[in-house]
């Protein structure tokens, strides 16, 4: 393991420290080379403003609530008050003389439904704090600027808002849409471009040269390999998101320029144009500029035009009328998760597995309720019942034990035996008029069993809108 003493963050309140001294960085600009607590007037002010106790002070806040895996020096959230009680002036020194050197990140792989991995990095503790403090006073600089039509990772914004601008053009009669899928993006940022890109507005070397420091820091990988990043913005660290960003930024406004609709969160865009011709035309030229211009790679395997109604964009399509629904994939993969919870052989306790359906479907739903597919909501609905009433049917296994437990939920004692001692299947016998009136839909909500109905109106209508029963 390494040294933690080179690279680490803040923590929680030493014995017998009051409320306001909780987890407190100690980093005052007035005790440690600042004049009188004012910001300075050069171009030290930009570190001044990084080291700021107050702005450090909401990263490190920040960067708790978010909790997160250890770094590759294996110190956690929960250790990280501790040891910058211990080591923050000497870390606050180190940044102001520009002596400070990020750890390398923690290569971890996410598998991805195509059977593919999503590379991700995990910071240290301490250089997730550092740079969400960074983060916290470019992004006042950055973001008043870019586009109104970039979605992603911006304070108030949001996926559907990109998908109802999507729909918002299908309806101004734009239908033919251009998807141009940028590979591995987040690795093949250029590293000199970005920076030139921030010399623009930043004026601080020390500030600038810490970030390409963060670019450089390099990753190591699961087995102990550590790997140089030329290229790239490791995703994983608080301080990513705005720079992918600000290098995406001129894309949207060289779109704008040309007049054309478009939205984008974060890699993630679709350009709305008329007609198919003119949708080839700006998919060409599109991937020209992002190619030349920015200096990233193109998937052109996976970039396509065509009509708007054959385009997915953030799990979503539009229909012929305009309408937004979610997209075969996502329904697929939603009942595939639901199938697994719900597996007659796990054999966990009823009640874990309906508190792990809930916040898995409720988390679906509040994401994918936007779609305008109320028919396929009571069809999900009743679906989502049944499997529970399965598990249910599974667990309770021998006839002696279904009879009691129906004839306990309210089942006729003279008709029980019909479905008690029934030798048709598990899925089948989760229709049986006796198990459905047993287990009916208002017991099943009161044990938690989410009602996708009532998320979907509340969506649609409002909080105050009443679901009829």
């Amino acid at each position: 393991m390494k040294d933690r003493t080179s690279n680490q963050e803040p923590s929680d309140p030493a014995p017998g420290s009051t409320p306001d001294d909780a987890s407190r960085l100690e980093c005052d600009p007035t005790r440690h080379g600042g004049r009188n607590g004012e910001v300075p007037a050069d171009t030290e002010t930009w570190m001044e403003q990084v080291l700021d106790p107050t702005n450090v002070q909401n990263a490190w806040q920040r960067v708790r609530r978010n909790g997160g895996a250890p770094g590759m020096d294996g110190m956690t959230i929960e250790e990280f008050p501790t040891f910058a009680r211990q080591h923050w002036v000497r870390i606050c020194t180190q940044l102001r003389d520009g002596t400070y050197h990020p750890a390398p990140v923690r290569r971890v792989f996410i598998p991805k439904p195509d059977g593919s991995q999503r590379p991700l990095g995990v910071p240290t503790v301490l250089d997730r704090v550092i740079q969400q403090a960074i983060a916290q006073v470019l992004t006042p600089l950055y973001d008043g600027e870019f586009s109104d039509h970039s979605y992603g990772f911006r304070e108030g914004r949001n996926a559907h808002q990109a998908v109802h601008r999507v729909q918002a053009a299908w309806k101004m009669k734009r239908r033919h849409a251009i998807d141009c899928d940028l590979k591995a993006f987040f690795d093949t940022v250029n590293h000199d471009r970005l920076l030139k890109q921030l010399r623009q507005k930043i004026s601080s070397g020390k500030l600038l040269r810490l970030i390409g420091r963060y670019l450089r820091a390099g990753v190591v990988l699961p087995d102990g390999t550590r790997e140089a990043t030329p290229q790239g913005v490791p995703q994983g660290g608080p301080l990513s998101p705005l720079l992918a960003n600000i290098t995406l930024d001129p894309l949207d406004k060289e779109i704008e320029r040309r007049g054309h609709i478009h939205a984008r969160y974060a890699d993630d865009f679709v350009i709305v144009v008329r007609g198919e011709m003119k949708a080839r035309r700006v998919m060409e030229s599109v991937m020209r500029f992002i190619e030349c211009k920015l200096k990233l790679v193109v998937n052109r395997a996976k970039s396509r035009s065509g009509p708007l109604i054959e385009s997915c964009f953030l799990g979503f399509c539009i229909s012929s009328r305009g309408a937004i629904k979610w997209t075969a994939k996502a329904f697929e993969k939603f009942k595939l998760r639901v199938k697994e919870i719900t597996r007659r052989n796990r054999g966990h306790a009823i009640a874990a597995v309906i508190a792990e359906l809930r916040r898995y479907a409720v988390g679906w739903m509040n994401y994918f309720g936007i779609s305008q597919t109320y028919r396929e909501v009571l069809e999900l609905d009743e679906w989502i019942r049944r499997r529970v009433r399965l598990y249910h049917w599974k667990q309770w296994k021998r006839p002696g034990a279904r009879r009691r437990n129906l004839i306990k939920l309210g089942a006729n004692p003279d008709e029980v035996h019909m479905a008690s001692r029934s030798r048709k299947g598990y899925w089948r016998m989760s229709r049986n008029s006796i198990v459905q009136k047993a287990l009916s839909n208002h017991w099943l909500k009161e044990q938690g069993v989410p009602d996708l109905r009532s998320i979907w109106i509340k969506l649609h209508y409002g909080a105050t809108a009443r679901p009829t029963p």
